[in-house]
């Protein structure tokens, strides 16, 4: 069934392309341009038939798109908007998939002019692997999707932003735009902070014969370090973006830490093992 006529794509790479595979073949939409900085990834898109079109311009891509989602980093979301709104026609319906959402979406409202909608969206979907290349149909299959409506979003709108994400196989969570900055916040940036920071102090431990000490870690550094080797652009700036909730989970973190550094201070083994044996539990948790 299709849900839309045109739809309009900025950011074909793993998210933007996925997103454009599961439409195509689920058949929701009619048409499917795509739009972004990188010229011989969209060409190459087009080749492949995973968009319909790619024009040069920002304006040509967005002109009579019912839908318009916007797969780029989140510093980029408003500044796409204010560039486009001349362009885009009444009813035009506008989402982002981006991993911050309080301040986009307060932005976002006050830029999209009245008889157009935006939805903020935030797919927990993705993969190690990044760019049109990784991209695959069932990305979206059995994972969620957080919608943040506020007393702006018209009510249509966001029926038909869930009817989307719910037609490519995603469960939709509403959350407010504070909460859900909060919740990944704590998930999913706070667990990439600490991981920069662990690579970064052992990175600079050396043996006594100058050897570095990753070289001698097995699989399981290798395991809980994976992301890494995620973008530093993207996380600069998700990170910056909420700020203040990177803050207070870092202070939250450091306070734990400083617990278990007096506890084994202390050598008060009950204490640590019990710290131990409450992460074991909460770990079950971790779905």
């Amino acid at each position: 069934m299709k849900l839309f006529g045109k739809m309009t794509i900025i950011g074909i790479g793993l998210l933007g392309a996925s997103l454009a595979k599961a439409c195509k073949e689920r058949g929701l939409v009619q048409e499917i341009t795509g739009y972004g900085r990188n010229r011989e990834n969209l060409e190459k898109a087009q080749a492949l038939k995973i968009i319909d079109h790619c024009p040069a311009s920002l304006a040509e891509a967005v002109k009579d798109a019912d839908l318009i989602v916007l797969c780029t980093p989140v510093t980029t979301i408003v500044p796409l908007i204010q560039s486009m709104v001349a362009e885009i026609r009444s009813g035009t319906l506008i989402t982002d998939v981006g991993s911050v959402k309080e301040p986009v979406v307060k932005e976002a409202e006050k830029v999209v002019p009245e008889g157009m909608f935006f939805v903020g969206s935030h797919p927990i979907a993705g993969g190690e692997n990044s760019g049109l290349e990784a991209s695959t149909a069932n990305l979206y299959e059995g994972a969620k999707c957080i919608v943040t409506p506020t007393e702006k979003t018209d009510k249509k709108a966001l029926e038909k932003i869930n009817a989307l994400w719910q037609a490519v196989g995603m469960q939709i969570i509403n959350l407010s735009t504070e909460e859900h900055d909060f919740v990944f916040g704590a998930v999913s940036h706070l667990p990439h902070i600490i991981v920069y920071a662990l690579m970064n102090t052992l990175g600079a431990l050396k043996t006594q014969d100058n050897r570095a000490v990753t070289a001698f870690s097995g699989a399981g550094l290798k395991d809980i370090t994976r992301i890494a080797s995620s973008d530093p652009v993207m996380w600069r700036d998700i990170c910056l973006s909420n700020r203040n909730h990177s803050l207070d989970l870092i202070d939250r973190f450091q306070n734990k830490l400083d617990e278990i550094r007096s506890t084994i201070e202390k050598g008060d083994g009950q204490a640590l093992k019990e710290e131990f044996m409450a992460a074991n539990k909460y770990r079950l948790n971790v779905i």
